[in-house]
């Protein structure tokens, strides 16, 4: 039994890992945007914005929505990851993302009643984005390489 349980709660960690960067990187933008706006590196910018939708600005206002999407979407992806037996390792890391990412904007909507980006990218026109965002789109993309691998 352990050893059924123990990959299982690698992906889970890793999850918790996502979790804890995003929400520590969202602190620092929180508290000291002052000094972090503006800074321009190499390939994006910090910047500081206090989204109150879903992605693109969509759903804006909306908090008890993306509030009650986020919570079941994290309840899925827990029992996925800890639950189901038969997921290949592409499908937990892709699962483990999603999961990271939609805790982390999910305890800002909750939390604060907006989730902070702060990432701008200087060599597209793209909206400001943070680190579950990313974990969410990696996710995204690992799941879909997956579903394509398998059905060849």
């Amino acid at each position: 039994m352990i050893n059924k349980l123990q990959p299982k709660l690698y992906f889970f960690s890793l999850s918790i890992f996502i979790i804890l960067i995003d929400q520590f990187t969202k602190y620092l933008m929180f508290f000291n945007y002052k000094i972090f706006v503006n800074k321009d590196l190499f390939l994006f910018k910090l910047d500081f914005v206090k989204n109150y939708g879903a992605a693109f600005n969509i759903f804006s206002g909306n908090r008890i929505f993306l509030s009650m999407i986020s919570i079941i979407f994290s309840i899925i992806l827990i029992y996925l990851i800890l639950i189901k037996n038969n997921l290949n390792s592409l499908d937990l890391y892709s699962y483990s993302l999603i999961l990271g990412g939609t805790v982390g904007n999910g305890l800002d909507r909750i939390l604060k009643g907006f989730v902070i980006d702060f990432i701008n990218l200087n060599i597209i026109d793209f909206p400001v984005f943070n680190i579950a965002d990313i974990s969410i789109n990696i996710g995204f993309i690992v799941i879909l390489y997956s579903t394509f691998k398998n059905n060849r």
